[in-house]
């Protein structure tokens, strides 16, 4: 029974490993993107029982090959450890130009609306990015929504509603869709106290799951991309990616945005999913140009959605900012590459499923 049992451990960190090295839009091959951290513990359970169940060959070839898993997963876990160099500097610069920023998936199916709303009541952000609501819970939040006097809405019923609130000043802020006319996504320029101006962006794009596989997801990822790459303001990109900070596509998003991950060297700044502490893998996202420092950011507690919320305090200040941090990784041939396919590849399954917007970002 062992035996069985170790064999069994071996072969699902192994396979999950190996389809997660392949570069392919199917669900059940990204979706091997995800669970690095239960396959690299996996493997180190099968690689510790190994040793007194197993003998000869069969000893030998699970042990090397669960070393090489958990190699290969810590490696790309690494940079979400406190063993990392941090991207982003922790300073306070300037304080009329830091800004709080909420974002929280908050589960179209969880009607506990009291607990969102005590935690917007105590974390009183500048800017909150609410995600999947629908009509009932933009009923409910109307004590914290009419407290903003900027706000954009667009409530859905398919799980890809979202609300934008912010007490800053905005310029222009606009609610667009940017691969099919299902999933919204949300683009701003605002300024802080002290008149700095920068962009934000809001995104949430559908994941990988039975029937859906990635191409418009990963569309989504790069035109957000490719959009933080052509303007000239400083940029804040915020929400729930249905992907893991260090997918082929987060990484190609943060290369070609010129984008800093302040989770780098910190932690993972898990959220998901909100039930399995040990088990979270980092869904919600904040990501920003070379301008910003850091201040703080949480993972807030569970207040009955699937995720949990983040927050963060950054301050905008481009000349310290750019001294202070390190400078974004330079994109390659293949991220130009993987960009330009992804947005192809996202707006030609948008059609075939008679699901295309025609809808793009405004100008950067």
């Amino acid at each position: 029974m062992l035996r069985i049992l170790v064999f069994t451990l071996a072969a699902l960190a192994a396979t999950g490993t190996t389809l997660s090295l392949l570069t392919s839009y199917r669900w059940y091959i990204r979706m091997w993107d995800f669970p690095r951290v239960a396959l690299m513990l996996v493997a180190a359970l099968a690689l510790v029982l190994a040793v007194p169940v197993l003998a000869g060959w069969a000893r030998a070839l699970v042990v090397l090959a669960m070393v090489l898993v958990i190699g290969w997963q810590g490696f790309r876990i690494y940079p979400y450890t406190t063993l990392a160099k941090t991207e982003i500097a922790q300073a306070v610069i300037k304080r009329e130009n830091c800004i709080t920023a909420f974002s929280f998936n908050v589960l179209q199916t969880n009607r506990d609306y009291a607990r969102t709303l005590k935690l917007l009541d105590r974390e009183d952000p500048d800017i909150v990015l609410l995600l999947e609501t629908d009509e009932p819970w933009e009923t409910a939040l109307k004590p914290v929504i009419d407290r903003y006097p900027h706000r954009l809405s667009a409530p859905l019923g398919n799980l890809y509603g979202l609300i934008l609130l912010s007490r800053l000043p905005v310029e222009d802020a606009e609610i667009t869709w940017l691969i099919d006319n299902e999933t919204p996504s949300v683009f701003a320029t605002m300024q802080t106290e002290g008149g700095a101006r920068f962009r934000y962006i809001g995104l949430h794009p559908r994941p990988p799951q039975p029937g859906e596989d990635t191409e418009k997801r990963d569309g989504e990822i790069a035109i957000a991309a490719r959009y933080a790459k052509e303007t000239k303001l400083p940029v804040l990109a915020m929400g729930d990616f249905n992907d893991v900070a260090w997918s082929r596509t987060s990484q190609m998003f943060k290369r070609i945005g010129g984008y800093l991950d302040p989770r780098i060297g910190r932690g993972l700044y898990a959220t998901f999913p909100a039930n399995l502490p040990g088990l979270r893998w980092p869904l919600d996202h904040i990501f920003m140009s070379p301008d910003f420092t850091l201040v703080d950011m949480k993972v807030l507690e569970n207040v009955g959605s699937d995720h949990l919320p983040v927050i963060a305090e950054v301050c905008l200040a481009p000349r310290a900012a750019k001294v202070l941090n390190e400078a974004p990784q330079a994109p390659d041939a293949s991220d130009h590459q993987d960009m330009k396919e992804s947005i192809r590849d996202g707006k030609q399954a948008a059609r075939d499923e008679g699901t295309a917007s025609g809808g793009s970002p405004p100008p950067p």
